[in-house]
């Protein structure tokens, strides 16, 4: 175990040529690095947004909906009891093809179309309700505008934001302020509890792809922590921000039938989309990274970054896209 830590660990993967982790665990007085150790933290913090998110759904979310007459709407065919198709519909698949269904046909004495219809009623019990899908939503834009706020009005005072060469000056000695801290641990919490709630929330066509989604995600901003790229990581996560809560916003228009209101917001946020991702990210984050970035590092340390796809900055840099 203590070999695979060392070779995981290694400082020429994660640190400048002449940089060692012996010189970050030692700071001045007053002067505080990132460690990995802090990032336990955020796993107590993601349980306690957990059960924020259930308080806030039933408390606020739900008499929201009510206002808007939102309610849980009952199913008005339920598929009659059947131990064969249940396990049928439950193991093998829920929308079966004509083979499966001659067989389950013939097996139950039943018409296809009885079989079909089954399937049908069976695949509408588990459908959410719009009261269910207009919680989620709400819970997520709430989060997403909060976090999106408080990002703009920490980075809104620091130069990084404004001028990206900042994010590598005295690069790995950048001190850890509180807020970078908070703001870090509070999007990585987040992502943690998306992982656990994801297996009760709607379960949708794509949740294997947000499943490695939210898996990226938590890697990329624990591991640019661990190796202090919190500056350029802040500027990440701010970006993609950005418009996540225009998008939640717009589906709670559409739960609530405020179809003017809904596409206006979804056109909002292709527009707050195309600016954020497509313009400010390629070209002030990933451009910097490549065309700037190298210079900077050769000024600080008399040395070019590795050219190797395992380099951390530039893997991480790639990774967010």
């Amino acid at each position: 175990m203590a070999a695979l830590s060392a070779w995981f660990w290694n400082e020429r993967f994660w640190l400048p040529h002449n940089v060692t982790w012996v010189d970050l665990a030692d700071p001045a007085p007053g002067v505080e690095y990132p460690k990995a150790s802090h990032l336990l933290s955020a796993l107590p913090l993601a349980l306690g947004i957990f059960a924020v998110r259930i308080l806030f759904e039933r408390f606020i979310a739900r008499p929201c909906a009510f206002l808007l007459h939102i309610h849980a709407t009952s199913v008005h065919w339920r598929a009659t009891p059947n131990p064969v198709l249940e396990k049928v519909f439950t193991s093998i698949t829920k929308c079966p093809d004509w083979r499966h269904l001659d067989g389950l046909s013939k097996q139950l004495d039943w018409d296809v179309r009885k079989v079909q219809q089954w399937f049908r009623h069976r695949r509408n019990q588990d459908k959410p309700s719009v009261l269910t899908k207009f919680c989620e939503s709400m819970w997520r834009s709430t989060f997403y505008l909060c976090i999106f706020t408080y990002g703009i009005r920490f980075l809104w005072q620091c130069p990084w934001m404004w001028d990206t060469p900042h994010c590598w000056y005295n690069y790995p000695y950048q001190v850890l302020t509180p807020g970078l801290y908070h703001y870090y641990v509070t999007e990585l919490g987040f992502y943690w509890s998306l992982m656990f709630s994801q297996f009760t929330d709607i379960k949708r066509k794509d949740f294997p792809i947000m499943f490695i989604h939210h898996l990226a995600t938590v890697s990329l901003i624990s591991f640019s922590y661990a190796n202090n790229m919190l500056r350029v990581g802040s500027l990440v996560m701010c970006v993609h921000d950005a418009s996540d809560f225009i998008l939640e916003a717009a589906k709670l228009a559409n739960y609530a039938k405020y179809q003017r209101l809904c596409d206006f917001l979804f056109v909002l946020f292709a527009v707050v989309f195309f600016i954020t991702r497509l313009v400010i990210y390629p070209l002030r984050l990933v451009n910097h990274y490549g065309c700037h970035l190298p210079s900077t590092v050769m000024t600080l340390y008399g040395c070019h970054l590795p050219s190797t796809v395992s380099d951390p900055l530039w893997l991480s840099s790639t990774l967010y896209c």
